[in-house]
Formats: C-alpha cells, structure tokens, sequence
C-alpha cells in the first residue's frame, strides 16, 4: 500500500508530500512530490541591482542564508576584479563558521525530534541559541544577518564582539561532548540510527548527494578547501565517514563542529587590521562560483550588463540530497517510523530546494535543478 506524508504533517517542517511504498510495515521504495511552495526566486533577482538581489539570495534558505550571500558577493567580485580585504576575509569565515555551527545542532535537533528524543531535542537546541547569540552579536541579527557586500562586509568588529563570542564557543563545548556522548553510546539510539537510511558512496556519488550527507557515505569533497581565504590562513580536517546511514549523518554534523569552533578562534586569534570593504565598480561579464554552505555545495552563475544583474542560476544543496534520500536512505528501512527519521537526517530544505518551480507539458509542477528539470 502507499502510505502519504505531508504535504501538511506534524513531521515535516516545511511542505512537501512522500510518498511511501510499503509492505506490511517495511518500506519497499519511497518518492518525494515538490510543488508546494512557489517562489521564482531567480526570475525575481533578473534586472535587478547586486543591492537588491544579495538581498533576494539572503532569502534562498532561512537556514544557510549567509552562505548565499557571500558566495553572490564572491560571484560579482570575480566580475569585476573586487579584491576583498583580508580582515574582511577574515570576518566573513567568522560569520560562515558560526552559522554552520546552530545550522548543524539545529538539523540534529530536528532529528532526535523525529525520533521523538526530547531531551536530547532541548539540549541540542539550548546549544544553539550560544551560537545564535554569537551571530547576532557580529552581525545584528539572528537569520539573515544583512552581513555581506560585495567588497567585504557591511561593518567592523573588535574585542567587544570577540570576547562573548569566545565566551559562547566555550559554553557550546562544555555541553557538546556530553550530547554528543548521549547519542554515539546511547543503545537505544543507535537500534533506531545504525544500519537504517543506509546509502553507499556510490548511490551517493549517483544521487550527487552533498555536504555531510554526501561525506557520511564516503565522499571527500568540501568546498572550503579550495577556497582563497581557508587555504591560505586556516587549518581544519574534513570530517568523513563510511558507514552511510542515520548515525553516520547525524555523526558528521556533530564532528565539523569543532572543527568550527576551532576556525572561528583561529580567525579572532589572527585577523589582521585594516579596512574592511573596497568600493566595488561592477563590470559587465560572467562567472560560476561554488561554496561549502552547512548543507553541502551552493553554487552561484551570474551574468551581469553593468549594474544589473542579466541571469542567474543557482544550485542548492537540499534538491540533490533530498532526491538522494527518496531514492536511496528510505528504500528498504524497516519501519514508517524509520522512514520519517531517516528524512530529518537528510536535513532537508524545501524552501531552498522549490526556488524555481515550472510546469511540464503535462500540468505537474517539476523543479529545475542547476543540472536541468527534476
């Protein structure tokens, strides 16, 4: 029988419909309907200024809302030869590293939610709220943050807003191993997360799954490394693990977050002095630029005519491992139960997922991926 969830479930954050092939209770094969929320977000940024489409990027994911404004920035200084300045570089991963740290304990508190795990729930959220205060102290605001330009960034910051961050950063470990502890030895735990929402590195690599889901199973790739500011001034380890399954995604997240912690100190220990935007004159032209956004790859196309922006695609991370985890982690788990978890463990994003939606010949609401139309 099929088993529908959503598009309005008590389970799913945002709007979105499974559909569930089972037997008996065991999960035989899954699909995932899109549609639901209609946005055109890049047909909107068309014709518009950088000002007002670093705006309308910021709005992609409320989540990873900083990433995508960065790497709009980043596109439009590739353009037009902008050199950023190094404390603005500086500050930027500050703001980056901070917002990977709530987006990884917000999406395994939504987890351990799924599974019903309220304790583990409110502690992991009672964390984020460390980071979240850290992000509003450096930028102003909580979500989106209104942090980037192209150039730099929109204002300095000095000891006064460094040393709570310090302080926050603290607080998130002294509470993180012991979180963290609960889960990779909790028995009960891991009955519901070993072994179940497995996907090979393989199925993985074919599903161009991304992030931590894509290097839970095995794939190497983070787009930091690479990068002109984190190759050249940071140290820090890409987390990679084989296993494929609920525990091993959930595990991901909780392992770059030190390694966040220690790329914020390590940015605070050593920013240099200096100014902190350059006066950006946008030049006509084209250029692709890819980022590591807390959910795996973001990647930016602009074409600009002068001061306008003249096209735009995007591709965000949520389309890729949403579809990886319709096709691969919830075939074959053993229960419906398992099938919701193993959802939440894909830390999916409608909104960023659903930014354009079109009709094929047919009637039906299809979304276009960066690679064509899913």
């Amino acid at each position: 029988m099929i088993v529908p969830i959503g598009p309005i479930h008590p389970a799913l954050k945002e709007p979105v419909r499974l559909k569930l092939h089972t037997e008996g209770e065991r999960v035989v094969k899954a699909e995932i309907e899109y549609g639901y929320v209609h946005r055109g977000i890049e047909k909107i940024i068309e014709g518009k200024t950088w000002q007002k489409g670093i705006y309308l990027s910021e709005r992609v994911c409320g989540i990873c809302s900083y990433e995508h404004t960065q790497t709009f920035a980043e596109t439009i200084e590739k353009i037009s030869d902008v050199d950023v300045p190094l404390r603005a570089q500086f500050l930027r991963v500050i703001a980056n590293e901070l917002d990977r740290i709530q987006s990884h304990l917000l999406a395994n508190s939504t987890f351990f939610k799924s599974m019903d795990h309220e304790t583990l729930f409110m502690h992991v959220l009672e964390l984020r709220e460390y980071a979240m205060d850290s992000i509003e102290l450096l930028t102003g605001n909580r979500v989106n943050m209104g942090w980037n330009v192209v150039g730099g960034v929109r204002m300095d910051a000095d000891e006064r807003h460094f040393e709570p961050i310090l302080e926050n950063l603290k607080k998130i470990e002294e509470g993180f191993e012991i979180t963290r502890n609960l889960f990779a030895e909790g028995p009960a735990l891991a009955l519901r997360c070993k072994g179940i929402g497995y996907m090979s590195k393989k199925e993985a690599i074919k599903g161009r799954a991304v992030g931590p889901i894509g290097r839970a199973s095995g794939i190497t790739e983070d787009y930091r490394v690479g990068h002109y500011t984190y190759d050249d001034y940071f140290d820090f380890n890409v987390i990679i693990r084989n296993e494929g399954d609920n525990y091993a995604r959930t595990m991901t997240r909780f392992d770059e977050i030190p390694e966040s912690i220690s790329l914020v100190r390590q940015a605070i220990e050593n920013i240099p002095k200096g100014e902190v935007r350059t006066p950006a004159n946008i030049k006509s032209g084209y250029a692709m630029r890819r980022n590591e956004a807390p959910r795996g790859e973001v990647t930016y196309m602009i074409e600009t005519n002068g001061n306008l922006i003249k096209n735009i695609s995007i591709r965000t991370p949520s389309i890729a491992n949403m579809d990886s985890c319709a096709k691969y982690m919830i075939r074959d788990v053993p229960t419906v139960a398992d099938a919701v978890s193993t959802y939440a463990s894909c830390d999916p994003c409608v909104a960023c997922a659903e930014r354009v939606a079109i009709t094929n010949e047919a009637g039906k609401t299809v979304i276009k991926d960066f690679y064509g139309v899913k």
